[in-house]
């Protein structure tokens, strides 16, 4: 399993799980804290970053850990 996973907001409003370098996403949920939970079932030891600021520059721009 990865050791990392990234929290994204979804154009419909719902946040993806990823894993780094991923095409799909490991899990759908429909509430940030419900996808963080998601990752933590995935694989607790994971680290989890959840994205912070959404369009800043050419791509995302910052990230917090959970």
């Amino acid at each position: 399993m990865a050791d990392e996973f990234f929290i994204e907001r979804r154009e419909d409003g719902a946040y993806k799980v990823l894993k780094p370098a991923a095409q799909r996403a490991s899990a759908v949920e429909q509430t940030q804290g419900a996808a963080i939970g998601r990752a933590q079932a995935l694989n607790p030891a994971a680290t989890i970053h959840v994205e912070r600021v959404r369009n800043v520059g050419p791509g995302r721009d910052k990230w917090r850990k959970v």
